[in-house]
């Protein structure tokens, strides 16, 4: 992918090794780059759609940035934005306007949508085929009847931060299959399909959550954590393996009491680091490879034939 790899080393004390989202995104733009230019000398050009309701400030950043990332790839950028006023009808009609579209490859319903409004009833309204984010539920249930042990492809979207993670752990050459894997949170943009990704490729994936008695325990026992429950600072050094690999997909904004200022903030406390034996950083780890890994998708149907 263009960085450089290290090798997992279980039970390995020293300061982790940085599992650079960053890098490794810029990498996977690179190589779509040209398939988005191979793709556009056969007359196809890939786009991708979204669809946002209202103006909350962080979904407002969240599809300007990924309007961007499809510039820098060659991507075309269909937009249909709302006022937080509109009704379900209205929201309706975008999502037949994009199904329709020959220019929309893929798109996406950023969410949260307002109060009132279903999402899984709108996410059911997509083409399946066009579904950017890999939540649709015909496209999640293919990945719950996908042949354990990674034998053939999938060939539907995969949600794309467990696809992030995956891709990250695989360049950093950390092994999947026969490890224990435990992930805080059972959400269903992270935590459900990563485990069901995982235990596609063989590991053993424990989901904790709210009511999980004893999720320090859960992550002592685990080679890889994944962090996903938007509780800042929550895995400790003393709740980690030695040599375990760390994703933190969590993000908060923590703000400081004596500047007022704000910093965003893992899952991951960051004296963890002297434990792993590999870390992603917040910012610059999962975040990145989730807005690539969206690009991906998008190519990836265009592609298709």
């Amino acid at each position: 992918m263009g960085v450089e790899r290290a090798r997992f080393v279980p039970g390995d004390d020293s300061s982790a090794v940085k599992i650079d989202g960053t890098a490794l995104a810029a990498a996977v733009k690179d190589d779509l780059r040209l398939r988005v230019d191979a793709l556009k000398a056969r007359g196809i050009a890939p786009g991708l759609g979204t669809i946002l309701v209202g103006a909350n400030p962080g979904s407002l950043s969240y599809v300007a940035g990924k309007h961007r990332d499809c510039a820098e790839v060659g991507i075309e950028s269909i937009r249909i934005d709302l006022p937080d006023t509109a009704t379900e009808d209205e929201i309706r009609r975008a999502i037949e306007t994009m199904n329709a579209d020959p220019a929309v490859t893929a798109f996406i319903i950023q969410l949260p949508l307002p109060a009132g409004i279903d999402p899984t009833a709108m996410l059911e309204l997509m083409d399946p085929a066009k579904d950017a984010d890999g939540l649709h539920p015909v496209n999640l249930g293919e990945l719950v009847l996908a042949v354990p042990g990674g034998k053939g492809s999938i060939d539907t979207p995969l949600p794309c931060t467990p696809r992030g993670i995956v891709e990250m752990l695989h360049a950093y050459d950390i092994p999947i299959a026969g490890t224990h894997v435990t992930i805080i949170g059972q959400g269903l943009t992270v935590g459900r399909p990563l485990g069901l990704l995982l235990t596609r490729l063989e590991a053993t994936a424990t989901l904790t959550h709210s009511r999980t008695v004893d999720v320090a325990a859960e992550v002592r026992r685990a080679d890889i954590v994944v962090a996903a429950a938007g509780v800042a600072g929550l895995v400790k050094p003393d709740w980690v393996k030695p040599g375990a690999a760390v994703i933190d997909v969590g993000i908060t904004r923590v703000q400081n009491e004596e500047t007022g200022k704000y910093k965003l903030r893992g899952d991951v406390d960051p004296a963890v680091a002297a434990v792993a034996g590999f870390q992603s950083p917040v910012p610059g780890g999962v975040g990145p490879m989730t807005r690539a890994m969206l690009l991906k998708n998008v190519v990836e149907a265009a592609e298709r034939p």
